[in-house]
């Protein structure tokens, strides 16, 4: 068997195309047996600010299709999105940087809850239009993710350490420094070189690079529950 591939995902909860893109490649998990996952999260604030880069939604123009693309994308993919009822202030004054820190604190100390917490995370903003911003929040989407009340307490303390914010600064610079300017942002590694693909519509390339068949979003695989 030729030697596996590592696919590195960068993505951000506050990113409803991260989220399509993280459930496809979860989903071809099992079925691309010449992939290595590696699940990335990052601020997605970072990379923008360090690539000089703009929000689509300060494009009203542009903002009006994102609405309408993220509902076919939603019910191509089988994910339960609903647009929240104040997008902006969601995106422009919430945010999710502490969300990022609550995920990273987990990843580095419990990562096999990553994948589960990041999803409900997503669930909570932008399927429930619930927030997470706050230690309750963290708290509930933690318990969705199967995680003991004595694991959420370290994770949520965990969370404010200077670590856990290098650590989410350095897979933003990672991202960065290979060419990223938004999420979703997959780094392949293929022949001892790094290619970046952004977006959630590049499977057909990532599989080619992996020597693999994409076979459309698979969503009898779906790991969403409503």
């Amino acid at each position: 068997m030729s030697e596996k591939k590592t696919v590195e995902l960068f993505y951000d909860v506050l990113s409803p195309y991260s989220w399509f893109g993280f459930e496809i490649l979860v989903r071809y998990v099992s079925k691309w047996k010449k992939m290595d996952l590696k699940l990335k999260p990052v601020s997605l604030g970072d990379i923008m600010k360090a690539s000089d880069n703009q929000p689509p939604g300060v494009n009203p123009i542009k903002m009006q299709y994102i609405g309408k693309d993220l509902m076919r994308l939603a019910k191509h993919t089988q994910v339960p999105m609903n647009i929240p009822s104040n997008p902006e202030e969601v995106i422009f004054k919430k945010g999710s940087k502490s969300a990022m820190l609550f995920v990273t604190a987990v990843d580095m100390d419990y990562p096999e809850y990553t994948e589960e917490l990041s999803r409900q995370f997503w669930m909570r903003v932008w399927s429930r239009d619930e927030g997470i911003t706050e230690d309750g929040h963290f708290t509930q989407a933690a318990k969705k993710a199967g995680m003991k009340d004595d694991i959420i307490k370290k994770a949520l303390k965990r969370s404010k350490d200077k670590d856990v914010a290098d650590r989410l600064q350095a897979f933003a610079d990672e991202a960065r420094a290979n060419g990223a300017f938004g999420a979703p942002t997959m780094i392949v590694h293929v022949n001892g070189e790094k290619e970046m693909l952004f977006g959630s519509d590049r499977f057909n390339i990532l599989a080619e690079m992996l020597d693999e068949k994409f076979d459309g979003p698979q969503n009898q695989l779906s790991k969403n529950k409503v």
